[in-house]
């Protein structure tokens, strides 16, 4: 599950895909598969992925327990041939953030 609150080092890779016409749930089964891989790195936490309604995009989060570990989550995906794989169903947009601000109900 997600943490999502300011100040605990944890680094969240969001990564949003734009996919062509009924590219979403090839990406998304990818995608799980991928989650599944990495959940066995050191320093993983969890992943989440979204589906947008209008079929245009996909987004993949991520959430590592610092950086060191989010850069070992991508090198082992990398090294399993997942983002080469991904770029075969859209365009990739990652990034590493962290939380800066939050507000709940």
């Amino acid at each position: 599950m997600p943490f999502i609150r300011t100040d605990t080092g944890i680094v969240t890779q969001i990564n949003t895909f734009t996919v062509p016409e009924g590219g979403q749930q090839p990406l998304i089964e990818l995608l799980e598969e991928a989650a599944r891989f990495a959940s066995t790195t050191p320093g993983w936490r969890s992943a989440s992925l979204h589906r947008s309604h209008d079929g245009t995009r996909v987004v993949n989060y991520a959430q590592s327990d610092n950086i060191e570990a989010a850069l070992r989550v991508i090198e082992r995906l990398r090294a399993a041939g997942f983002l080469d794989r991904n770029a075969h169903f859209g365009q990739a947009h990652p990034g590493l953030y962290d939380v800066v601000f939050t507000l709940e109900r």
